[in-house]
């Protein structure tokens, strides 16, 4: 995983996106998401009123843990595109949909703040802890709105505060204080677009998870510890 460079957007917050490392940590945890997210992603759903026979733009998919589940309610008649800027995201989430037998899910690499889509295309949008991590939020809601039909929805989950995420913040503070990911300039990090999402008056719903009877089994504790196991060896 690389970390120190913040000037591209595929290193949003020092992380890089495309990393094998990072894709496969997502993999790892793939079971332990699809438990605690589970709730809060079908009403997310819900909330984009996604149903049979939609097509359905995913923004940032990530390791697809959204995108099965939209693909089961949009069924055979519909169809998810599921974008991401990383290939290797992609590719974990196109091995745990061909797991699933799921076929309707089209996967293309792409920069959610520049979709290479044609306008008034899709019936629903939705993003799971993706939007936040973008460096220009405003720009990729923009474009999502370009690609969405008139009248459709968007809904989208987001970290509220760190104080209320510590299955990542800790760990990520920890590399931080490592110097190991820096927060890059002018970004106020993945917590500001409830603040954002407010100013801009849009419906924000509160959804809570339990992050089971191990709280350091989350991604952030697993990039913690190959990370600080890499400086040891």
């Amino acid at each position: 995983m690389t970390f120190g460079d913040t000037s591209s957007s595929k290193s949003i917050g020092g992380l890089d996106w495309e990393s094998g490392e990072l894709a496969l940590a997502w993999r790892q945890m793939d079971a332990i998401h699809a438990s605690v997210f589970s709730a809060a992603t079908e009403r997310m759903l819900d909330l984009a009123q996604v149903r049979s026979g939609m097509h359905v733009l995913d923004v940032a998919a990530g390791a697809g843990g959204q995108t099965l589940p939209a693909a089961r309610r949009v069924g055979e008649r519909g169809q998810v595109v599921a974008v991401d800027l990383s290939a290797n995201m992609l590719e974990v989430a196109r091995a745990s949909l061909r797991e699933h037998g799921v076929t309707n899910v089209q996967t293309r690499v792409m920069d959610a703040q520049r979709l290479e889509l044609e306008p008034d295309t899709f019936d629903a949008g939705i993003s799971r802890f993706g939007i936040m991590l973008m460096a220009e939020p405003v720009k990729a809601l923009a474009e999502i709105r370009r690609v969405l039909k008139p009248r459709s929805r968007l809904a989208f989950m987001v970290w509220s505060t760190p104080e209320n995420n510590p299955f990542m913040s800790m760990p990520f503070e920890v590399l931080r204080q490592f110097g190991l990911m820096p927060l890059a300039p002018g970004l106020t990090g993945p917590y500001a677009l409830v603040a954002l999402a407010c100013s801009r008056q849009l419906a924000i719903e509160r959804a809570s998870s339990m992050w089971l009877s191990r709280p350091w089994r989350s991604v952030g504790s697993l990039i913690l510890w190959r990370r600080l196991s890499a400086i040891t060896n």
